[in-house]
């Protein structure tokens, strides 16, 4: 049945009007292969069903980890699927069963690579400046979510800041606030002012269309790599920020507990496929209140190399080809795809 139904899809797709149009441009283009960034954007369609009618190999880039387990489906027929990791490829298989394994490409992510690029490195006293942090005491950055995900996160982030207020944390750490790149909403400014919060608003074009449209800008891409570096710990809700984080064996807290008992959302993020390995590999540990929050940050503090096996065999499995690699094993697959189209 669902196969019936994607076949039927593709072909109403097909007869969408900016085909024509984009079968005119492959041509003048003298496109080799379409690659798309990212496999959701319902706006994909008309090209991939344009070079499908030109005989073009087509490929998609699964935008993240979450993708294939907890989004929709993919929403064109591409030819080949480039992914993170092994794990993903049998995500893959699992879910797209039609997909055979010679189609699918581990390519690792490009988004991690920067944190390869030494030249994107500051210096620690470069950072303080930067953010305007005082040197010599703990950062803890908190990450946020996206509005509808993550609804409670101005309440989490106010205990994080009132056990910092009544000496609960060691060290009298400072907090950095980094909202998701989506959320341009006014929801934290109360506790912004009511404590003394680092603002590092995230420095992304937004095209006004949620995650399918929003783009880093570099300045913002060498923040990140250096806060990911130089905080001392990160606190999220099973965001991709703990694999962000990991890469530097910086470790992790996540929110486990929700503020409002009637939400019963926090728990159930841990038993998502894509988040169970986390869990599983001990890579963040996971506070199931407020007092389990103050003590796994206090632990941590105290001592960093704690649970740094689970956070080096978590950055393994998400990532087949570690940060540096993954643009040339892309450019690799391409000419490989590339090849086969020409036999």
């Amino acid at each position: 049945m669902l196969r019936r139904l994607v076949q039927a899809h593709d072909a109403l797709a097909d007869h969408r009007p900016e085909v024509d149009v984009y079968v005119d441009l492959l041509r003048e283009w003298r496109t080799a292969v379409v690659l798309c960034a990212h496999q959701r954007p319902i706006t994909i369609q008309p090209v991939v069903m344009a070079a499908r009618r030109l005989g073009i190999p087509t490929a998609t880039f699964i935008f993240s980890w979450d993708n294939l387990t907890t989004k929709g489906r993919v929403a064109a027929p591409f030819d080949h699927f480039f992914v993170w990791s092994d794990q993903m490829e049998t995500e893959l298989v699992r879910y797209y069963p039609d997909v055979s394994n010679d189609r699918i490409h581990v390519v690792g992510s490009p988004q991690f690579e920067p944190y390869a690029d030494p030249s994107l490195v500051w210096t620690r006293d470069r950072f303080d400046q930067e953010l305007g942090l005082e040197p010599g005491r703990p950062v803890i950055c908190f990450s946020g979510g996206d509005t509808l995900g993550c609804p409670e996160d101005p309440a989490h982030l106010r205990i994080v800041c009132e056990l910092v207020r009544d000496g609960e944390l060691t060290g009298d750490p400072q907090i950095v606030l980094r909202p998701a790149p989506v959320d341009t909403s006014d929801r934290f400014d109360n506790v912004l002012q009511d404590f003394p919060i680092v603002l590092s608003r995230p420095r992304w074009e937004d095209g006004g269309r949620g995650w399918d449209a929003v783009t880093p800008r570099r300045d913002d891409i060498e923040l990140l790599v250096n806060l990911t570096r130089y905080s001392d710990l990160n606190i999220n809700m099973a965001s991709t920020m703990t694999l962000d984080f990991a890469i530097h064996d910086t470790p992790v807290v996540n929110l486990g507990f929700d503020v409002d008992p009637t939400i019963q959302r926090a728990s159930r993020y841990y038993d998502f496929d894509h988040y169970r390995p986390v869990v599983d590999l001990g890579a963040a540990r996971v506070a199931k209140d407020p007092a389990a929050l103050a003590e796994a940050i206090n632990t941590y503090l105290a001592d960093p190399a704690l649970d740094r096996d689970g956070r080096s065999q978590f950055v393994d499995l998400e990532l087949s080809v570690r940060p540096g690699g993954s643009v040339p094993a892309i450019a690799e697959a391409l000419s490989e795809i590339e090849s086969r189209s020409l036999v």
